[in-house]
């Protein structure tokens, strides 16, 4: 059972003392969301792949006679033309706030894919640097898409006790993509040799393959994957969004913990429905330029609303210190940095570089398994003390020996080992953590368009990160490290003082934790009236028996918009 968290209402404590058990054994029995979820986690299988391709892409022959020579050294150049997907993946972002809500989750992930395959045909077509800028831009716009929506729709499928770890396999499928990526890099390194006459499918065969997953990804969405319960609540279809629950639940929909967790989504729709018609009374017609202005408005409250701006601050925040603790300077620019450790050419730096995505996917394996148990915070401080810890020995070994490693191979080795270390540091806290707490600190209305912005903002500074540590790698190796060091440590003191614990929450339950139920008096009272009426106080037995309710032990019949009401 899930424990109680102090100061919980009634309806959250009712939940769990109901709901089922955490990680490895809370996936085995909910079958049926964890399958989806991990299917629909091929988004991020696509998503890691791209990341760790292009990694090994660059070092080669063939794809630097390609495009001229352009990237083969590090370079503000080289930078560019590896971040521009990145670019790209923050428009991405961005639009898919609007997609997710306007079209629904499914179809989203559908055009995210047919954008994303329309960029890897650019690259693969390229005859200059132009078409790989051109065609990373595209591919990114897919990416980014994705990268938002399919840890969108799992933690809206997912009951609260497994809901960080299916969100987790997120990012379990992004470190499978990379360590596939780096092997498959490695192999194709072969195609032709390894030098000059190398064949230019060493470098077409890894951009190409990666269309398959995305292909199988739209087709699976569209076939046989539900839609989001908490999306079809939010169109209106609430009979289907009973439904779909149930289905996923594994139970019927007149079930005590179907009907709180169904009851407790519509509770907060008819609140936030109700919030903005008092909000925007001149824009509740259905055309076109009233959505637009309602949405552009909601984006501005997430600034300007105070409790709004404290979750946009955290999951912005969170994704700025996940990027520039200097995971994807390692992910982009590995290669090149065990190749200055001189033991031995470019097939032994490709290969230190798939061992860096193979201890990526194995160390982020405990986090699917344990973030429910032991909490957001704890997690995300651990791997920020872990991974400053090796950013600042590494920097220290480098600079001790910088130059000298082909008289000092045991030191390059023992700094490798320690950029192994720091990965498996980031694999099992920031790479998976980051995002859940992102995925999970919205209300309803403002989720998709709220979890946009934080994936906005590890897009943009993944963009920077990626165009700056080329330069910085080529002016001062050491400094590099040590820069990343410094921004891990600050994120270590950000997470003790500024980050919630989001652990046992449901996505209703965000509003106690960020203050939205303080906000006023009125607010606090239509929340309260609107539970009291659909049934939701009766049916934890908050109510009194002598209230209009009656009995709170009460049976349901379904109402005629699909809505549980209790029989008195």
């Amino acid at each position: 059972m899930v424990a109680a968290l102090p100061g919980e209402t009634a309806i959250s404590a009712k939940r769990a003392q109901l709901s089922g058990k955490h990680g490895f054994k809370g996936l085995l029995s909910n079958k049926k969301t964890t399958g989806i979820g991990l299917f629909a986690s091929l988004g991020g299988l696509v998503y890691g792949y791209n990341q760790g391709m292009f990694a090994q892409v660059l070092t080669m022959p063939a794809f630097q006679a390609a495009t001229q020579g352009y990237a083969a050294k590090t370079s503000i150049q080289q930078g560019m033309l590896t971040s521009i997907l990145e670019l790209g993946a923050w428009v991405g972002t961005l639009a898919n706030g609007y997609l997710a809500d306007a079209l629904g989750r499914r179809l989203t992930v559908l055009v995210a894919v047919a954008v994303f395959c329309v960029g890897v045909i650019v690259q693969a077509c390229t005859e200059n640097k132009d078409f790989v800028f051109g065609g990373r831009f595209v591919t990114g716009l897919g990416v980014g898409s994705l990268s938002m929506v399919v840890p969108l729709y799992n933690a809206e499928l997912a009951p609260p006790e497994i809901r960080g770890s299916l969100v987790a396999v997120q990012q379990l499928a992004i470190t499978f993509g990379i360590m596939v990526s780096f092997w498959i890099g490695y192999g194709t390194n072969y195609i032709g040799g390894t030098g000059a006459t190398q064949s230019d499918a060493a470098w077409l065969i890894p951009v190409c393959i990666q269309i398959l997953p995305a292909i199988v990804l739209a087709v699976g969405m569209m076939m046989f994957m539900p839609q989001s319960p908490r999306h079809l609540m939010n169109t209106g279809r609430e009979e289907e969004c009973l439904a779909t629950l149930a289905r996923l639940r594994n139970a019927p929909p007149d079930d005590m913990l179907v009907q709180i967790e169904f009851l407790e989504m519509k509770s907060l729709y008819l609140f936030e429905r109700q919030t903005a018609a008092e909000k925007y009374p001149d824009w509740q017609d259905d055309s076109f330029s009233s959505r637009f202005k309602v949405g552009f408005y909601d984006y501005l409250s997430l600034v300007t609303n105070k409790s709004l701006f404290k979750r946009t601050a955290t999951a912005c925040m969170i994704m700025v210190f996940q990027q520039w603790n200097g995971i994807n300077a390692i992910n982009y620019y590995a290669p090149y940095i065990f190749k200055d450790m001189q033991l031995g050419g470019n097939t032994i730096s490709l290969l230190a570089t798939g061992v860096v995505g193979i201890v990526e996917f194995l160390f982020t394996i405990p986090a699917v398994l344990w973030v429910d148990q032991i909490g957001r915070k704890k997690i995300l401080i651990a791997g920020a003390i872990g991974m400053a810890s090796c950013h600042f020995i590494v920097a220290g070994i480098i600079g001790a020996y910088q130059g000298t490693f082909e008289e000092h191979k045991a030191a390059g080795w023992v700094a490798i080992v320690f950029v192994w270390i720091f990965v498996i540091n980031f694999a099992y806290s920031w790479g998976p953590v980051a995002w859940i707490v992102t995925s999970e600190v919205f209300p309803l209305s403002m989720r998709a368009k709220g979890v946009s912005l934080g994936g906005s903002s590890n897009w943009l500074n993944n963009f920077a990160v990626g165009t700056a540590t080329s330069p910085f790698l080529q002016t001062s190796n050491f400094g590099a490290f040590i820069f990343f060091g410094c921004i891990t440590t600050i994120a270590v003191f950000y997470v003790i003082f500024l980050v919630p614990e989001t652990k046992g929450r449901t996505l209703e339950e965000m509003d106690e934790l960020f203050g939205s139920t303080g906000l006023a008096a009125a607010d606090s009272e239509r929340k309260h009236r609107i539970e009291r009426e659909i049934g939701l106080l009766a049916l934890v037995g908050a109510e009194p028996s002598d209230e209009k309710h009656g009995e709170s032990n009460v049976e349901f019949s379904k109402h005629e918009e699909g809505v549980a009401k209790p029989i008195v």
